[in-house]
């Protein structure tokens, strides 16, 4: 059978979600260990979106197989009694076998939190980046609109980044202010490495009045990631929602209290 789950994550205390040497603590490995358990058979799961240090969640998806036969609603509590404080399983159902966590994903959309103040908090540590110099909301959202459409994004990827393609496809950005939350949202049909962290970079210097709004477009055309901004702390990331064929019926993620 083939099981698919939500799963909401905080990032700080993992080294990214993927599997790597056995005394680096992942999210993934946090979630196949407590899998492991309830189905008294070795699990390993695939991920919509592999998400880095620091990199939080609150509608990550993976799918697993397994000749476990359990109910939906003990998979969920059985991986909950054995996951860390810092991760938890919000629902899970059967799906298909043709079912992909991430080749069956439609687009994704993350969120990236700004505290827009003179002050730190201590409630929003690891949570959300901080910026203690005034932003200007409305030129970061103007700047980030020469970014939506299909795009070379190779300014905005990390130098490492392993995608065999540059080009994405932005359906939106959009740049809110709530108080002194600022809130990035970012939809497309897929991401490169860094690419929101990057994106973030360059906003914020123009949000500080430190660059143009022009110069998230002039970036965007350079593709050369060395002349573009600096990466963004990742405190302030969500891996927020992804979305799939509505014949799989996936759930939407439940509401979380940092967002609308």
């Amino acid at each position: 059978m083939r099981i698919a789950l939500g799963i909401e994550y905080d990032g700080s205390a993992f080294k990214g979600w993927q599997v790597q040497r056995h005394d680096v603590s992942t999210v993934q490995a946090a979630v196949e260990s407590a899998l492991t358990r309830v189905a008294a058979h070795p699990v390993r799961v695939v991920c919509a979106g592999r998400t880095d240090t620091g990199v939080h969640a609150v509608g990550q998806v993976v799918h697993f197989d397994t000749v476990a036969v359990r109910e939906p609603r003990n998979w969920l509590l059985g991986a909950n009694v054995n996951l860390p404080a810092t991760v938890a399983v919000s629902w899970a159902q059967l799906v298909d076998e043709t079912f992909h966590a991430r080749f069956s994903a439609c687009s994704r959309r993350y969120r990236y939190l700004i505290l827009d103040r003179p002050a730190r908090s201590s409630l929003l540590a690891g949570r959300a980046t901080w910026s203690h110099r005034p932003l200007d909301s409305d030129m970061m959202h103007a700047a980030g609109q020469a970014l939506v459409g299909t795009h070379d994004f190779s300014s905005y990827r990390a130098l490492g980044c392993q995608a065999k393609s540059p080009v994405r496809t932005l359906h939106s950005l959009s740049v809110v202010r709530r108080g002194d939350l600022i809130e990035v949202r970012v939809h497309a049909n897929a991401f490169l490495h860094h690419m929101i962290r990057n994106i973030a970079g360059v906003l914020l210097a123009i949000g500080r009045g430190e660059r143009p709004v022009e110069w998230a477009a002039e970036v965007l055309g350079l593709r050369d990631r060395t002349l573009g901004g600096v990466t963004a702390p990742p405190d302030g990331l969500y891996f927020e929602r992804v979305w799939y064929p509505e014949e799989f019926s996936i759930p939407a993620p439940a509401a979380f209290p940092l967002f609308d």
